[in-house]
């Protein structure tokens, strides 16, 4: 029997524990996707005590509790922060077989050296060692990204930011870089007139000029796009429930644009236009640089109306949706590509049923001048444990080509979460390992070792041109 997470945790073979061992294990991390705070970056943050570290906005952990019978108040509510973390302590044991049981252990046992379950009895005694290795130099926000040698982490960031924290810590030769990704969406939610207005506002404020019409909005945009590119930027991304890739003229984008400026609201055809029509230029403006732009596509969110209300978004109440994606994704990517505007592509799906669909997209817009030009993402959210990550990496295998996959990412709001790309690492090399010892690969170390480190670091590298 094995002993649980010793060194060769996830690795059943001997195979599998050298590909892990000698070529994954010490790659570096691109984290080219999270959602990390730059500020606390930037400033190098300290923290008081695990809790703020490990549930101040970690969605994941307040599902589970929820799901325990944790009241709201130890989740997102004002209880302190001993008694979050004792509730948490309390959930633990109950999260067998969810990948929280997982990462909750790896991080402790990666940052903070401790072996020991947690739970309601030991709770206390963690807490305290935790807090006194917390208070050191160690446990700053840039200690913990060198600490788990961390190349890149690229944050996610909106055109109207100022991105002064990534200009601060550019300054600094930190050991790793922060470099910002673009993220749109709210400069194409046309759904609710007032917040699309207030946005557009903040945009005229930031570039110093009124936004009259349609174009001069695009201008605005190009701008701060040229911006974040001068700030490092290799890539955008957006989050969608589905892709927009309706029928329209650029005369009626201007009629819809002028309409929600005048505070109307649009109709249900017309926010489906204009989205598609922002999707498709901004995507042109990522051709425009050579970045790559990632869609996350299928989260169903807010879909608990009263927590929304009380609490607003990101909390934890968002599930997988069950949106028709081919079509649309299909007539989204072929107008960009017949318009020679189809930059590097990372598509993530959340719904698992649609693995199959994304992964033959990409085989129908490769263009054979960039190898894996069209990337299907890594497992995200729902599907980053082993059963999701296991199937996004055999239906690329079986589908496309895996050795061009650019890796995993943490998606996270949590400066402990980096351990997630161990657990990837493991994964892949279990599942290449038990392969060899299957015979349905050949036993070449060389060729295999090669393989998985240009899929835990050198692809990424090389496909973000950093």
């Amino acid at each position: 029997m094995k002993q649980f997470m010793d060194e060769d945790f996830l690795l059943r073979s001997k195979t599998a524990q050298r590909l892990y061992h000698e070529y994954a294990e010490n790659m570096p991390i691109i984290d080219y996707h999270c959602h990390l705070l730059p500020y606390e970056i930037a400033e190098n943050k300290r923290f008081e005590n695990i809790t703020q570290l490990w549930l101040y906005g970690d969605h994941y952990k307040w599902r589970a509790m929820r799901s325990n019978g944790v009241d709201e108040k130890y989740c997102s509510g004002d209880a302190d922060d001993f008694e979050k973390f004792m509730k948490w302590a309390e959930t633990v044991p109950r999260t067998i077989r969810n990948p929280l049981y997982h990462w909750t252990h790896l991080e402790l046992k990666r940052y903070f050296g401790i072996d020991e379950l947690l739970n309601k009895d030991t709770a206390k005694n963690i807490y305290e060692r935790t807090r006194e290795q917390i208070t050191s130099n160690d446990f700053s926000a840039q200690s913990l990204l060198r600490k788990m040698n961390v190349e890149i982490v690229c944050t996610t960031d909106d055109p109207v930011d100022s991105l002064e924290n990534h200009a601060k810590l550019s300054q600094l030769d930190q050991g790793f870089r922060m470099l910002p990704a673009w993220r749109p969406d709210k400069a194409m939610n046309a759904s609710d007139t007032e917040a699309f207005n207030n946005y557009v506002s903040h945009l005229s404020e930031v570039v110093g000029r009124d936004i009259a019409d349609f174009q001069s909005y695009l201008d605005a945009l190009k701008e701060r796009h040229d911006f974040f590119g001068k700030m490092g930027s290799r890539l955008s991304d957006h989050g969608l429930e589905n892709f927009y890739a309706e029928s329209y003229t650029t005369q009626e984008i201007n009629s819809i644009f002028t309409k929600i400026r005048s505070g109307q609201k649009l109709t249900e055809e017309e926010v489906n236009k204009f989205k598609s029509g922002m999707l498709y230029e901004l995507a042109v403006l990522d051709n425009s640089k050579n970045w790559v732009q990632q869609f996350h596509i299928g989260a169903f969110r807010n879909v608990n109306s009263k927590r929304f209300e009380e609490d607003g978004p990101d909390i934890g109440y968002d599930s997988i949706g069950d949106f028709s994606v081919a079509k649309p994704m299909a007539a989204f990517l072929d107008r960009l590509s017949k318009n020679n505007a189809l930059t590097k592509t990372i598509l993530y799906n959340l719904n698992p049923r649609d693995n199959a669909v994304f992964a033959t997209m990409l085989g129908n817009f490769q263009d054979g001048k960039v190898p894996g030009k069209i990337q299907f993402g890594a497992a995200w959210w729902f599907l980053d444990q082993r059963d999701g990550i296991t199937d996004q990496l055999n239906t690329l295998s079986n589908l496309g080509l895996l050795s061009r996959f650019v890796g995993m990412l943490t998606d996270s709001r949590s400066l402990l979460s980096f351990p997630r790309h161990e657990y990837f690492r493991r994964i892949l090399c279990d599942l290449i390992g038990q392969d060899v010892e299957d015979g349905l690969v050949p036993n070449d170390m060389n060729l295999l070792g090669n393989m998985v480190k240009d899929i835990c670091y050198y692809n990424a590298k090389e496909y973000f041109n950093f």
